[in-house]
């Protein structure tokens, strides 16, 4: 209800405020960040499906080769279950440091990363630890020296205080416990990458692909112990996760179009096609004679090391296609059947650990008892149960904690927990 002061006083004030308010409009825009995020809170179950799976994935692959191994990625495309892990740490880790950059600031946000690098590098020295015991415990009842030297223990049996400070200092690692110490590294970056998406997304991606083309330009490398390089080089794989973050961060509404066309899908699956057909000369002979020379030569080797450029292409045709047929509402997500690999993707640092002593353990039990086939599918399967089991015991006891804590610092301890993206 307008009284006469009202009707003679509006139509100045609005045209007033209005043209403050176009004078302001730009000043504003300019101050606001350029990044985004989604209304609403719910968590994405669709990057803890497919980080659960990747766990999986990752504890298949590091066991000798068996009837479960032809179900990995590796075996029908150029990338594997890494590309994912590191793509999704990287989202989920820019979804919630971002957010709380944006709402707490920089500070608050950069000391919260620092505490999840922590927590990280303590479990890092912890599976370390446990891994070198178990190792020499079954090398040394076992008299078989040979699970030393494969599994890269020997120097730290040789020189075990050099070693452990080279360990601490993250260059000397064990086989399959290269995905912790990258991962580190990466986030030890987090804050300044946050910050820069805060007003330029854009040419914070940027400078990440020019970083990795410099890498690959003038072979740029961290150094490993006792000598070589890193198995996982951050400066190549950087460029992955900070995709991850620049999606997270607005970046894939903004390609939602092209991830909508039909050109996008057929691209990606021409592509999966194609590597589909290379992957299979490198298991079936026959086939060797359909490879062009000069295509052998310009594609090989196809370097993990430092994130090749087509098994970057790989992911994100795989990464384009899933969006576009699991969207985020898929009724699927919420089936019992997917809930092992959901529980899983939720705790994925507890269960990576895990995965690592049982695939060593798994190795062991499967060179020293001949069961074939059949022994080999009891193992995998037994792991994964195991990892499910261990997940939803964790879950449980959250539940459990969280009913006796206060709602605020719940959903802070949950939201860090999340926001580790490992």
């Amino acid at each position: 209800m307008t009284s006469i002061a009202d009707r003679v006083a509006g139509p100045p004030l609005a045209g007033a405020a209005d043209a403050i308010g176009r004078d302001a409009a730009p000043a504003a825009a300019a101050r606001a960040p350029a990044i985004s995020f989604p209304i609403g809170s719910e968590r994405e179950l669709r990057l803890d499906l497919f980080r659960g799976l990747a766990l999986w994935l990752i504890f298949i692959d590091h066991l000798p080769p068996n009837l479960l191994t032809w179900f990995t990625l590796r075996n029908y495309g150029f990338s594997d279950a890494t590309e994912i892990f590191i793509f999704i740490s990287g989202y989920t880790a820019a979804f919630v440091y971002g957010r709380a950059m944006l709402e707490l600031g920089f500070v608050v946000a950069t000391a919260r990363i620092l505490r999840r690098v922590w927590q990280i590098y303590v479990a890092h020295v912890f599976l370390f630890t446990i891994f070198l015991a178990e190792i020499s415990y079954v090398a040394t009842s076992f008299e078989n020296p040979l699970y030393s030297e494969e599994m890269g223990i020997m120097d730290f049996l040789k020189q075990p205080d050099v070693t452990i400070v080279q360990a601490l200092l993250l260059r000397f690692r064990p086989v399959n416990m290269d995905v912790l110490p990258l991962y580190i590294v990466l986030m030890l970056f987090l804050p300044a990458i946050l910050w820069l998406m805060k007003w330029r997304p854009d040419v914070t991606l940027g400078l990440s692909v020019l970083l990795y083309a410099l890498t690959w330009h003038y072979d740029l490398y961290l150094s490993a112990y006792p000598n070589g390089f890193w198995a996982f080089n951050p400066l190549a794989w950087q460029l992955l996760f900070v995709f991850g973050a620049w999606c997270a961060l607005g970046g894939a509404r903004r390609m939602s179009r092209i991830l909508s066309s039909r050109i996008t899908l057929s691209i990606s699956f021409a592509y999966l096609f194609a590597a589909f057909c290379v992957t299979m000369t490198w298991y079936i002979p026959q086939l060797n004679h359909l490879m062009p020379r000069r295509l052998e030569q310009w594609m090989y080797p196809i370097d993990k090391t430092d994130l090749d450029v087509l098994r970057f292409a790989h992911f994100l045709a795989l990464a384009a296609i899933t969006v576009r047929f699991l969207p985020r509402d898929w009724p699927g997500l919420k089936s019992p059947w997917l809930r092992p690999l959901i529980v899983c993707g939720q705790h994925s640092l507890e269960i990576f650990c895990l995965g690592v002593f049982l695939a060593f353990a798994g190795h062991f039990v499967l060179a020293e008892v001949s069961g074939g086939a059949g022994l080999h599918f009891v193992i995998s399967l037994s792991g994964i149960l195991i990892m499910w089991g261990v997940a939803w015991v964790i879950s449980w006891y959250k539940r459990v904690a969280d009913k006796g804590a206060s709602p605020t610092k719940s959903a802070a301890g949950n939201a860090d927990m999340a926001g580790g993206g490992l």
